[in-house]
């Protein structure tokens, strides 16, 4: 297991990791080999990762549609529905199942102990329970960690460079996530080093984000947003309500990542 994100190692690592199984058991089984997406937002939001992911198979001489089927299923930023998707790719008797983000990763795990579960990045593995260890992630899931927590204080260190008499942050992650749970303990402990103050803004549903933001009301210089499919779908309403924020407090900006 790596340390970097990089969709082309992913898609190396499905190669390497995924690919002997598909043959295997679809030979097996009379059919096509048929690989499980579960997307965490939305068809349009993932294509950065779905468009190489199906060139790299492709390339690897996995076509859609005659050497490979593939079952893209997407929660559209809804955790509460990962549980219900790898339970139906479960009983698709997929291959394979790829995935994206912590508590997907978590759903298929729950799913399943026999299908292998690759994932292209989760934030930290070890520390949300996904897997034993880096070195030998055990079971049947494997992929990429993106260790984001141990980031956490470079990018609380970036954020104060552009705005340097920055004193008040405001931190949004969705606590039904683990990862963002642990990121957000991450950056809190980062702005204390900094002397900053720390306001957590805790959401579970995207109804939750305008009323997040009412809470800040001049409270906050800058927004740390975690990473996690539920804020990266609303992302377009968040920046929309950072700039109405900002033209209250004219500091206030945001620091986003990529879901983990």
């Amino acid at each position: 297991m790596a340390s970097h994100i990089g969709r082309r190692k992913f898609l190396a690592t499905l190669g390497g990791a995924a690919a002997w199984p598909l043959v295997a058991r679809a030979q097996q089984a009379g059919k096509l080999p048929t690989i499980g997406f579960l997307g965490g937002s939305t068809a349009s939001a993932q294509s950065e990762w779905t468009a190489p992911f199906v060139q790299r198979l492709r390339e690897l001489g996995w076509i859609e549609g005659r050497t490979v089927a593939i079952e893209y299923r997407w929660a559209e930023g809804r955790s509460e529905r990962f549980a219900e998707i790898a339970a139906e790719l479960v009983r698709l008797k997929v291959d394979v199942i790829v995935t994206q983000s912590t508590p997907s990763v978590l759903a298929a795990k729950q799913a399943t102990l026999v299908i292998p579960i690759v994932f292209a990045s989760a934030g930290d593995p070890v520390g949300t329970g996904i897997v034993a260890s880096l070195a030998r992630p055990g079971g049947n899931i494997t992929g990429l960690s993106g260790q984001a927590t141990d980031t956490a204080a470079k990018r609380i260190e970036l954020l104060r460079e552009v705005v340097p008499n920055l004193r008040r942050l405001a931190i949004m992650g969705n606590v039904g996530n683990p990862f963002n749970v642990l990121e957000m303990d991450e950056v809190q402990a980062a702005a204390r080093t900094l002397d900053l103050e720390a306001l957590a803004l805790e959401i579970r549903r995207s109804e939750d984000i305008p009323p997040a933001f009412e809470a800040l009301k001049g409270r906050a210089e800058a927004l740390y947003v975690g990473g996690d499919p539920l804020l990266i779908v609303n992302q377009i309403r968040i920046n929309t309500l950072a700039l109405g924020a900002r033209r209250r407090c004219p500091f206030f900006g945001t620091s986003s990542r990529r879901e983990g």
